[in-house]
């Protein structure tokens, strides 16, 4: 039997009184006055008064309780054939090292640090070196256009940029070093160093006065013998920013704070993730993204764990298999990773043969978030993996599960489609346009009762105005999360598309997500997605995009007619599911997410601006070129 039952009703007797309790997991240097005071913020601070620091509990308390031989941080580099595991002992050196070098370039508590690195050990010990230091980080993903990261230049103001001479993708080289100087060029904050860890697949030249060579500096920090101290600060400060947008107008700056992250991820480890101090967890995700904020750096070393830090991708590197080599390789229990990427996998390797020549066995579970995880793709991991596949949702705002299937407190029943039930901290509701609660199994506004528990943002970085509008005012009393989906009767959420994919079609609203889960349930279907596009008639009338599994070879429509009837058949003929295009590709950012919007603006005709995040520009021609094809950019029912 779960527990999950009475550790809710547990979090909904006495919210205080539950996570004080899941306090006592983290060390700090002066206790709380309050578990939480409702006067400070726009909705609360958890752990008010108190002081702390994040790196010491990730780092410094486990060398403290003897365990300094045991495994930090873990490289696994495909790319560049590199593989290497640090000691929590040597993770400290490592961290306290660069800190000593950030301390002698200016950097101090309350400073900003942009991070701006590509997946390597480093760019943890950066993130780390900042929290030791009580600077906030802001890590932003490598490879990112110079614009674009200028602008969150100009937002942080940081004192320093961390950064490396290139990134490494499988089949291209990706100079950082241009890309980097071109945005300081750009902004008008300007940093006064620029710490560069020097590659040897491609170098870079430093300017002589700004920039310091990385290697050269922290090495020379550790045969000295300089380090640093965990400098104490307050539970409500800032750990970091990440900014969540850019591609229109000004970025939207989430800020985490230290103490409600360190107690909620902690927390998390242990009872959603159902991981132990010791154990190798492993985010298959990128630490420019929120999940490798929470859950490659912080989350697993907050544990005591080992965390996995890949520069690969699931196939390429070199084949479908590179997951489970990792999985294998590292004695990996749990995985967390997009839809995305195992559709990828499932595409290539639809048998899943590949994952027969590894060891699995000490693997117990594969955690999906990121993108809505179709049950077609999580029937396929559980047949193949043989193992239990969870789905959970949360957001770069949240930090952590909102909703999920906690299996350190015993998994709960599965249903495909939802990523299980609310979380301890977290009071789901589903609204109508007015704020008016709707039935279970309707349709409707996904929105949480504030407060929002530890992790969740107390604000957006110099522009309090802005958090307050975004997020707070649609639905007073409610954190408004941009989501569309239903809470059945059983309490299970559904999550079915952003609010911007909730389609109307003469007067009726349709969740594309719910299309894309009858076409992805088609054998001969890797991955798809719906957007609404413009119709003179109806307002709005579906356009389905399709990509193969590898291997298939079907007349395209036939597949198409194929298509329609399915969402007829399943959802209705209210859907008025007409067209779906074959394409080679979906758009998708490098963290996995579709990029339905852009899609949707070229199949209306529509100007727009290239996401700053975009895996494949190339992409975009190719959608283009498929709608041109059927004569359907501009006119899709015609």
């Amino acid at each position: 039997m779960s527990k999950y039952p009475q550790t809710y009703a547990d979090w909904q007797a006495d919210p205080a009184a539950f996570w004080a309790n899941a306090a006592k997991a983290i060390d700090w240097f002066t206790p709380p006055t309050s578990t939480f005071n409702s006067d400070k913020g726009a909705y609360g601070r958890w752990f008010d008064g108190a002081t702390c620091n994040t790196c010491y509990n990730c780092v410094d308390r486990h060398v403290e309780a003897g365990h300094g031989d045991r495994a930090a941080v873990i490289y696994d580099s495909p790319v560049t054939g590199t593989a290497k595991t640090y000691s929590y002992a040597q993770t400290k050196d490592e961290v306290s090292a660069l800190a000593s070098v950030l301390r002698g370039l200016g950097v101090t508590k309350g400073d900003r640090v942009i991070i701006y690195m590509p997946m390597v050990p480093e760019a943890i010990f950066a993130m780390l070196a900042c929290a030791r230091l009580g600077a906030i980080h802001s890590v932003v993903f490598g490879g990112f256009a110079a614009r674009e990261l200028a602008t969150r230049i100009d937002d942080a103001a940081p004192k320093a940029i961390i950064s490396a001479s290139c990134g490494i993708e499988p089949n291209r080289v990706i100079a950082y070093k241009p890309l980097l100087d071109e945005a300081i060029e750009i902004a008008s904050a300007k940093p006064d160093h620029c710490v560069i860890l020097q590659r040897d697949t491609q170098t870079c030249e430093l300017i002589e006065g700004r920039d310091v060579d990385y290697a050269q500096s922290v090495q020379s920090a550790i045969a000295a013998g300089e380090g640093t101290e965990c400098v104490p600060v307050e539970t409500t400060d800032p750990l970091y920013i990440l900014y969540t947008s850019g591609t229109t107008g000004q970025p939207k700056g989430v800020v985490r704070d230290n103490g409600g992250h360190m107690v909620a991820l902690r927390w998390s480890m242990e009872y959603h993730y159902d991981i132990k101090p010791g154990e190798t967890f492993w985010a298959a995700s990128d630490v420019g993204w929120v999940v490798g904020h929470s859950y490659i750096c912080y989350g697993p070393l907050l544990n005591g764990s080992a965390t996995v830090v890949f520069e690969g991708k699931p196939v390429g590197t070199p084949d479908a298999g590179a997951f489970w080599r990792v999985i294998q390789d590292h004695k990996v229990a749990a995985m967390f990773t997009a839809p995305t990427a195992l559709r990828a996998i499932k595409k290539v390797d639809p048998s899943g043969l590949l994952i027969q020549d590894y060891d699995l066995s000490n693997f117990r579970t594969l955690f999906l978030a990121g993108e809505r995880s179709d049950p077609a793709t999580i029937e396929w991991a559980q047949e193949k993996l043989d193992r239990l596949v969870i789905d959970h949702w949360w957001q770069t705002e949240t930090g952590w599960a909102m909703s999920g299937n906690p299996v350190g407190l015993g998994a709960f029943p599965i249903k495909l489609g939802s990523p299980g039930k609310p979380m301890p901290g977290y009071d789901i509701r589903v609204l109508d346009d007015e704020g008016n609660p709707v039935e279970a199994g309707t349709l409707g506004n996904i929105v949480c009762k504030l407060p929002l528990p530890p992790s969740g943002f107390p604000t957006l970085w110099n522009a309090e105005e802005r958090f307050r509008s975004s997020y707070m005012e649609e639905f007073p009393g409610y954190y408004a999360t941009s989501d569309a989906g239903m809470i059945d009767e059983d309490g299970y959420v559904f999550i079915m598309a952003r609010t911007d994919d909730i389609i109307n079609v003469a007067g009726h609203r349709l969740s594309t997500g719910a299309m894309e889960e009858v076409i992805s349930g088609h054998e001969d279907i890797a991955e798809c997605a719906v957007v609404g596009a413009a119709d003179a008639l109806k307002g709005q009338m579906p356009l389905g995009f399709f990509v193969v599994n590898d291997g298939v070879d079907r007349d395209p429509a036939d597949l198409e007619k194929e298509l329609v009837q399915l969402v007829r058949a399943k959802i209705g003929a209210v859907a008025a599911f007409k067209l779906a295009v074959p394409v080679k590709r979906l758009p998708k950012t490098r963290s996995g997410k579709v990029l339905r919007g852009t899609m949707q603006k070229i199949a209306n005709g529509e100007t727009y601006k290239i996401p700053a995040a975009i895996d494949d520009t190339m992409i975009l021609t190719e959608i283009h070129e498929a709608l041109g094809a059927r004569n359907l950019i501009g006119k899709p029912n015609d």
